[in-house]
């Protein structure tokens, strides 16, 4: 079941929507032909669960508003008499009203799971993506590299003397230069890259389809930015950026620890600045 969910979900929103329009139409001409003794009525609650999960809330109305109509003529021509002609009319009306209830609900579901979902993605003080995002992204993208032979490359980004700021200026001074960076480095990434928290004062940007010099002069200007953040606002902190390329098969972890070596190496060396290295894949058979 989880399987199917989520084959539905990647599904074309047109096809869900023509899935959902056709199996209305198929239950009324159930409901047609078996008469008025045997009723289908639960089951044009599929269409609309189906319209409202995958699609959007405005289109489960659509297939509500659909489903009555049609259950409003196959009542009408199966035979059924009533005693006056607006209580077919009367019943398609209460049950378009219990398709509304079911949809809004719904969809109320739906936005509440997304929400929560991406609050569980996102770093809870600076707003961008945590370890955990970071990681499904990161896996992604390097499956991409070794199948099209791309580029790409990932920065390690350690706030060198975060601890002074915390001691000095109090924790929420330590916040706000968190979140300060953060914002920075949003603003100066493309968006097709990724930055994340790992912890602490520590930063990743995850950059696709960038090579080594590239990336070095994506990071320069970066930390030219940062620098001017933190002068003007004196903040008695500078920037320690480990970044490593690949541009072909690799592992994740070891790219990370070889970004994070490469950070250690800038902050023996005297800190405030980036060192780089290109990963080259051993290819090894027994």
């Amino acid at each position: 079941m989880k399987r199917l969910l989520e084959n539905m979900d990647k599904m074309p929103k047109t096809i869900i929507l023509v899935i959902s329009f056709l199996l209305v139409v198929f239950l009324g001409f159930i409901d047609h032909i078996s008469g008025y003794e045997i009723s289908f009525s639960i089951f044009y609650l599929l269409p609309v669960l189906t319209a409202t999960w995958f699609v959007t809330r405005r289109y489960g109305v659509v297939i509500s508003v659909f489903s009555a109509i049609i259950w409003y003529l196959a009542d009408i021509t199966s035979g059924h008499i009533y005693s006056h002609y607006i209580i077919p009319v009367w019943n398609s009306l209460i049950r378009l009203g219990f398709f509304l209830i079911v949809a809004f609900s719904l969809a109320e579901v739906r936005n509440l799971l997304d929400k929560e979902k991406s609050m569980a993605r996102k770093d809870f003080l600076t707003g961008v993506a945590n370890s955990r995002a970071f990681y499904e992204i990161a896996t992604k993208e390097i499956e991409r590299t070794a199948r099209f032979i791309h580029p790409l490359s990932l920065a390690y980004i350690d706030i060198d003397n975060f601890k002074q700021v915390n001691d000095s200026l109090g924790h929420s001074a330590g916040d706000e230069l968190l979140h300060s960076v953060a914002d920075r480095i949003k603003e100066n990434i493309r968006s097709i890259d990724t930055v994340s928290r790992l912890g602490g004062d520590e930063f990743a940007i995850l950059m696709p389809e960038t090579n080594a010099e590239n990336a070095m002069t994506a990071l320069n200007k970066l930390r030219h930015y940062l620098m001017a953040m933190v002068q003007e606002n004196n903040w008695p902190v500078t920037f320690s950026i480990g970044v490593v390329t690949c541009s072909e098969s690799c592992k994740l972890d070891e790219l990370i620890k070889e970004a994070d070596n490469l950070v250690y190496t800038v902050k023996a060396s005297g800190k405030n600045r980036i060192e780089n290295k290109v990963h080259l894949f051993n290819n090894t058979s027994a």
